[in-house]
């Protein structure tokens, strides 16, 4: 089996891609990622989808390609330049709402409708607000995490942060856990009860 063998990226992929390399942005999502969202997002028909740290869209893409049309996603970042990007792209699909704003305050404020998948690809969500966005997550449905592997471009004491994260998600008990050396280092949680 050959995993590079990604034939079902979005046609809008490769032109983020390239935006992103024009712009300078550093910390987009890689392909595996983009490929397993793509296929759990699949597997959750009828969905509410949230996703903490649109970037410049990448991420976003694959999850919109694997949505069906009764789904929807909000995706949220705290960067107006990437917004006003992920914007040209995707704001014309009526599934997909993209919101500037700083993700604990709109953690902390959301009052809607729980998610059947959360993508947490921002500081908020994977190691602020942990609780906060658990709980917004339906029975059955999906937390994802990834960058649980070292990365070159992490801050000096960056890894402690993200083994008190493992180590707060492995004792969490109303949720199963599937971690993966795979990728960038992939988390997947399903909620139990």
């Amino acid at each position: 089996m050959n995993d590079l063998n990604i034939l079902d990226k979005p046609k809008i992929h490769s032109e983020i891609e390239k935006k992103s390399k024009e712009i300078g942005f550093t910390m987009p999502s890689d392909l595996y990622i983009g490929t397993l969202l793509k296929t759990l997002t699949t597997s959750k028909p009828k969905s509410n989808i949230l996703e903490l740290g649109t970037g410049i869209g990448l991420s976003l893409s694959w999850m919109i390609d694997g949505m069906d049309s009764e789904s929807k996603l909000i995706s949220i970042d705290n960067n107006p330049k990437l917004i006003e990007i992920a914007e040209n792209y995707f704001g014309e699909d009526k599934r997909v709402k993209i919101i500037y704003a700083d993700g604990t305050e709109w953690i902390k404020s959301y009052k809607g409708e729980k998610f059947d998948l959360v993508f947490a690809d921002a500081w908020p969500g994977k190691y602020s607000e942990v609780d906060e966005i658990l709980d917004l997550i339906k029975i059955g449905g999906l937390y994802i995490i990834d960058d649980m592997l070292a990365q070159p471009n992490w801050p000096e004491g960056h890894q402690e942060n993200v083994d008190k994260l493992i180590e707060y998600l492995e004792n969490r008990k109303d949720f199963n856990l599937t971690k993966m050396n795979w990728s960038t280092g992939i988390i997947i949680a399903t909620k139990k009860y």
